[in-house]
């Protein structure tokens, strides 16, 4: 035990699993169902990382869509209708279906390895979640495939534009639907990060040694727990209006359409931070790596990333300085715009003070991450402008703002989330990503992403809309929108560019040994890819950089692992839940039960009702039997067991980790 150990700790390949132990599984899955029945927290962070780049990509060919319309003057591409079509679908993909499911997919996989956790807290939750995940995003898509067609009312919904007065049709309906179950996998999702973060953590990893990454995950679960119920509540209201004639939003029977725009933006605006504290979290895993130093102030980088997520709940009307709020507000949330822009600078200092002294490696990740840097303070930067109501009120609304939230968001959050990807894929699938393809795919990315969105500054302040689907060419506005349309063509070369060298990469990269960056983090202390049950032996943390610690008292902690290997295997090995089929059922009853809501004729028509409460009772029962079996399974499952002939069914492949 004590000799596996040793050469586990001193960074070898992956020993053989001792004799003592092997993996019994009851009842294992394969082929598809392996994948629908899965609990295991890396393959549905797996999963959540298929979806989200499908669905990236999809949002991009919108994109590109959008800028050949606005390639030439009175372009044709797009008719006024489908340019509607078009810019909704790409908002609400990017910021639901991309971003926010892609840094669920580092959630799920990285952050129970940092905190040395062999599982999530709740692995049928976790499962749960991500089928309702894929259920929302279906129904928010279908109209691409109906008569009706998709969304047309802005990735905002705006009132009254989402009333049925203005939009009869079902498009509206399945987006609030679409939400809402987005909502509830989202919610789930985050309650089950906070406990394991809070429950499951390694013995010695106090809330002060977690890894920045795991801390904004923990933030951003908050956030994510504290702000979709503003959202809920907004798009239950439009529901009511839609089907039962109430009056939440409708101003002809005493409603308030800026209701509405509160609401949102009571979510919207930490949405923002949805977004960016896990990119940020990301930053702060890449830049100690490859400048072979602790990272710089890390107690007030965490507790910047805290103070980021509390602000952020204080700053949502300045998204709104246009609509008469009144003096005393706009004054109000002016300042507090300034404020927030505070804890976010002192990020960028500390990421300058880590990498200032250090021993540099320009290794892919690290260009990706210095690529962010460079963004978001872009970003930053045009944000601290519309803190300012006068100089907003001159921008809001235009191509200037457009230009603000892609530095931020796509600048930001993407560049992050793809170093992210180079940066654990070799513990991912043990193959590590060439650096010259590596390289090449980020500099076409960065200067396509800049070609496109740096001109649409100067739009934005020449007086360009956003939300106009075309322009007259004595406008002036030609040469910037060209350049615009030209760079997003690059953009989209570079992103086809990353993706065939990391499917390539996947199949046919070089295969590589644990720890290939000399890591700092718990999680390169596995090997690659890591087993099912991530730990052997549950580590004792003794440092903030846990594997730098051990890589510096190699004996010292083989002793104490072998001793906790004792223990474990006295007490009966290690227990591991089994797969489930019955999350993916209630995620398929909630399913059925939204579209019979969404999709069901609205005239009133006989037999509508019944056809609707049918179809919605279905989905109920199909969804309360899943439930219901869900519970009925209880907590067994198959441990690593001394070695017994009794024991059928070993899974020996699983035994060689």
């Amino acid at each position: 035990m004590d000799d596996a150990l040793k050469s586990h700790l001193h960074g070898g390949e992956a020993p053989a699993a001792p004799k003592s132990f092997v993996i019994w599984r009851p009842t294992a899955q394969t082929g598809l169902m392996s994948w629908l029945t899965t609990v295991d927290h890396k393959k549905i962070g797996f999963l959540y990382g298929i979806f989200a780049l499908f669905f990236f990509l999809v949002g991009g060919v919108e994109a590109l869509l959008i800028r050949m319309q606005l390639m030439f003057p009175n372009g044709t591409v797009l008719t006024a209708q489908q340019y509607n079509t078009m810019f909704t679908m790409h908002g609400t993909t990017m910021i639901f279906l991309a971003v926010m499911p892609l840094s669920a997919a580092f959630f799920n996989y990285i952050m129970p390895l940092q905190i040395g956790a062999r599982d999530v807290a709740f692995p049928r939750l976790n499962a749960f979640s991500l089928w309702t995940f894929v259920a929302g995003a279906i129904i928010v898509n279908l109209g691409w495939f109906m008569k009706d067609g998709a969304p047309d009312a802005g990735w905002f919904g705006y009132a009254p534009l989402t009333e049925k007065a203005y939009n009869p049709d079902h498009s509206i309906d399945m987006w609030v639907m679409g939400l809402q179950l987005l909502g509830v996998a989202s919610i789930a999702a985050s309650l089950n990060f906070i406990v394991t973060i809070i429950n499951l953590r390694a013995p010695g990893m106090t809330m002060m040694r977690l890894p920045v990454f795991t801390w904004m995950t923990l933030v951003t679960a908050f956030l994510i727990v504290l702000s979709f119920p503003f959202i809920t509540i907004a798009l239950v209201e439009l529901m009511m209006d839609r089907l039962f004639g109430t009056n939440f939003f409708e101003v002809s029977g005493g409603g308030m359409p800026i209701l509405w725009q509160h609401l949102f933006w009571v979510f919207g605006h930490p949405e923002v931070y949805i977004l960016i504290l896990p990119a940020m979290g990301i930053i702060s895993e890449i830049l100690p790596t490859f400048s072979r130093k602790p990272l710089f102030g890390y107690p007030i980088v965490v507790f910047s990333g805290a103070a980021i997520g509390f602000l952020g709940f204080s700053v949502w009307s300045h998204h709104m300085f246009t609509t008469g709020m009144g003096t005393m507000a706009t004054a109000a949330f002016s300042l507090a715009t300034m404020v927030i822009a505070v804890p976010t600078g002192v990020k960028v200092f500390n990421w300058i003070g880590t990498l200032w002294g250090g021993h540099i490696s320009l290794r892919t990740p690290m260009m990706f991450a210095l690529g962010f840097i460079w963004m978001f303070m872009m970003g930053g930067l045009s944000g601290i402008m519309h803190s300012a109501a006068p100089a907003d009120a001159q921008q809001q609304d235009s191509y200037f703002v457009i230009a603000h939230f892609h530095y931020v968001l796509i600048g930001g959050s993407i560049f992050a989330l793809l170093a992210g990807i180079h940066y654990w894929f070799p513990l991912m699938f043990g193959r590590k990503v060439s650096e010259f393809w590596g390289k090449l795919s980020f500099w076409i990315i960065f200067i396509g992403f800049n070609t496109t969105f740096f001109p649409m500054h100067f739009l934005g302040l020449n007086g360009m809309p956003r939300r106009t689907f075309t322009y007259d060419a004595n406008f002036g506005w030609n040469t910037a929108n060209f350049i615009a349309s030209v760079g997003a063509l690059i953009l989209g070369v570079g992103i086809c560019v990353y993706f065939a060298v990391m499917v390539y990469t996947y199949f046919k990269g070089e295969r590589v040994g644990r720890d290939v960056w000399d890591a700092r983090t718990l999680e390169w202390s596995l090997p690659n890819p890591p087993p099912e049950y991530n730990y052997r032996v549950i580590p004792n943390v003794h440092a903030r950089d846990a594997y730098w610690y051990v890589k510096q008292h190699k004996d010292e902690v083989a002793k104490e692992e072998a001793a906790h290997a004792k223990d474990e295997e006295a007490h009966g090995g290690i227990h591991m839940p089994h797969q489930s089929i019955y999350p993916f059922i209630a995620s398929l009853g909630l399913l059925i039960a939204s579209v019979g809501i969404a999709v069901i004729d609205h005239d009133p028509s006989p037999g509508f009702w019944g056809k609707k409460i049918g179809i919605c009772m279905i989905g109920g029962l199909v969804m309360l039997t899943g439930i219901y079996l869900w519970s009925l399974e209880g907590t067994e499952g198959y441990h690593l067991h001394p070695e017994d002939e009794e024991h059928a069914g070993r899974d020996k492949s699983e035994a060689k980790h």
